[in-house]
């Protein structure tokens, strides 16, 4: 904190409002609530009076400081918005008024995305929902330049923000393409050709192999027990998977090579090829398959992943109210075949282009993260006199 600026208790600067309202039950209000970690003011719902049951409300204006009874100690508390004016809260926030004439609404607004803020909030009571009185508030302190410093100051971190937002965008938008630039390229990849042929899964693998009914426990009691959960964004931690009794677990035995698939639920359809694995079996809500011939596994993996079989498993699934692939269906899925040089070739493209894509998501997860941070990096450059 700068310290050549005075600091001043809040209620110096912001006066307690405790204007009630009564609900017209033939009007429509807009009720806001207040995000945690200091997220900001949004719009709850619109609400019909005849709804609600406390008829007593308090009604926001446009700058104020919006504090939550319970939830302040979480950072629940912002100015509200332009767009809140004349959204009701009730008697469990409190609305304070801002001297405009000595504090900048805006530069208050930063401020109490600070640390030095927080902390002021967090040394009441005990607990994090330790119950924030309007007492409180107005013993908080906050540092209070010149008004035109306090304005400068905001409009240097506005054009920060606003820098920060639109990278946000972008990160936002590549991260989106991410999907769609290995279905374009899988769409290629497994466009058919002249002298490639097509056969149906069940024409080239095993039958189709349910997995295993039983509870998961934590002790080993038997083999690990693969479920749908434990594949995560195409992985598996072997060592959070649980175990099974399985008392007859050798024809449920994963082994290298063999494709699972999501039988139901919101990941219906989903597969996973099983490379190296340690002693274990897969349940009910899975099904195996095996390759025997024609195509390498790897191929059809990869096929499993492509605009082509999603089209073919869409087209399965509708008229079911519980989305599911079964057995039967998935043996009847058809499949582009090429030579096996080809399938090769298509496989290491494919896979290649899998790996460069992950290292961008990578990338992006950490420029996102490092944009996380700038912000409060900026706010404590700010309130030091930095800016």
């Amino acid at each position: 904190m700068n310290n050549s600026w005075p600091k001043v208790k809040l209620g110096e600067v912001i006066n307690h409002r405790k204007d009630f309202v009564r609900i017209d039950d033939l009007s429509t209000y807009k009720r806001c609530r207040v995000q945690l970690h200091v997220k900001g003011i949004v719009l709850r719902d619109l609400v019909a009076g005849s709804e609600l049951k406390t008829k007593e409300q308090q009604i926001c204006r446009s700058g104020d400081f919006l504090v939550a009874e319970i939830d302040a100690k979480v950072g629940g508390y912002g100015i509200v918005p332009d767009e809140l004016a004349g959204a009701i809260v009730s008697s469990h926030y409190f609305l304070f008024d801002v001297d405009r004439t000595r504090l900048d609404r805006n530069f208050l607004g930063y401020f109490i995305k600070t640390p030095d803020f927080f902390d002021q909030v967090s040394a009441r009571g005990t607990t994090n929902y330790a119950a924030i009185r309007p007492s409180h508030v107005l013993e908080y302190q906050t540092p209070l330049p010149p008004l035109t410093e306090q304005q400068r100051i905001v409009t240097k971190i506005e054009k920060m923000v606003t820098k920060i937002e639109e990278a946000h965008r972008l990160c936002h938008e590549t991260t989106q393409e991410l999907p769609a630039l290995f279905a374009s390229a899988s769409r290629v990849a497994f466009k058919p050709k002249p002298h490639w042929s097509e056969a149906r899964v069940g024409d080239f693998c095993e039958m189709p192999q349910y997995g295993y009914t039983e509870s998961a426990t934590t002790e080993p009691v038997g083999p690990r027990f693969l479920r749908i959960t434990d594949i995560q964004n195409g992985r598996v931690n072997w060592d959070n998977v649980p175990y099974c009794s399985c008392p007859n677990p050798r024809p449920y035995f994963l082994k290298e090579n063999d494709i699972l698939f999501a039988r139901t639920g919101a990941t219906t359809g989903k597969s996973f090829l099983i490379r190296d694995c340690p002693e274990a079996v897969f349940a009910s809500y899975l099904i195996r398959l095996r390759v025997r011939s024609t195509v390498t596994p790897e191929y059809l993996y990869q096929y499993f992943q492509s605009p082509s079989y999603w089209i073919q498993v869409i087209e399965e699934k509708k008229g079911t109210g519980q989305p599911n692939v079964n057995g039967k269906k998935l043996a009847n899925i058809r499949v582009p075949i090429p030579p096996l040089e080809e399938q090769r070739r298509i496989v290491e493209y494919l896979g290649g282009l899998t790996d460069k894509l992950e290292v961008l998501s990578g990338l992006q997860v950490n420029t996102t993260s490092e944009l996380e941070a700038l912000l409060p990096s900026i706010l404590d450059k700010a309130f030091k006199g930095e800016l």
